[in-house]
């Protein structure tokens, strides 16, 4: 079964989706909710990553809002060469082309833009231990998830509101998590707007 395999969508899955000259799934700019909640920070300073961030266009926007402590994590060297064409100012020290479960270090704040989508279900537990760990104390998450399953045999997976609640329930402290009410048109009334903040185990 495709829960029971973890090695389906390897670095040269992703690193052959990112070949393409147009990858699936990149909208070309932030998204919508993203930017809007982005653009409600206040702390220039706040220790930010963007994991599997792709061409990683939510990581090009906060370092042109100034968040200087901004880090982009992918392991596919064609995306991060793809964002390093569209973002070439962004300094080499804060990319990161490593593999998300491997990858130690602690952050103010997670963004997810369908990095949770592209992970096959049964690694879903391991990225909500994972993301709690990178998180300090009352860091939080924020991003979107779809609110649908999809007929996938490969990426992106959706799943529903209670079965994402009871994954992350014993880990964060839901704070929003609602339709997003301005995403881009293709996915208008398909994307949840989350925020969570991280508890103390």
């Amino acid at each position: 079964m495709l829960e029971d395999n973890l090695s389906d969508f390897s670095v040269s899955y992703w690193d052959s989706h990112y070949g393409q000259s147009k990858p699936g799934w990149d909208m070309g700019s932030v998204s919508p909710p993203i930017r809007e909640y982005i653009d409600q920070l206040q702390n220039k300073k706040l220790r930010i990553l963007v994991p599997g961030a792709g061409r990683g266009w939510e990581v090009k926007y906060l370092f042109e809002q100034g968040f200087e402590n901004t880090f982009l994590l992918d392991f596919s060297k064609n995306a991060i060469e793809q964002f390093r064409l569209l973002c070439p100012q962004f300094p080499d020290s804060n990319i990161i082309n490593d593999d998300f479960f491997t990858h130690n270090s602690h952050y103010d704040l997670v963004l997810e833009q369908t990095f949770f989508s592209s992970l096959i279900p049964g690694r879903r537990i391991n990225y909500v231990q994972k993301m709690h760990q990178l998180l300090k104390p009352d860091g939080k998450l924020c991003g979107l998830l779809f609110n649908h399953k999809f007929e996938n045999t490969e990426p992106p997976f959706g799943d529903t509101v209670d079965i994402y609640e009871r994954l992350f329930r014993n880990y964060f402290q839901f704070e929003h998590f609602e339709i997003a009410y301005n995403s881009i048109k293709p996915r208008a009334g398909r994307e949840i707007f989350f925020l969570l903040k991280k508890i103390d185990l």
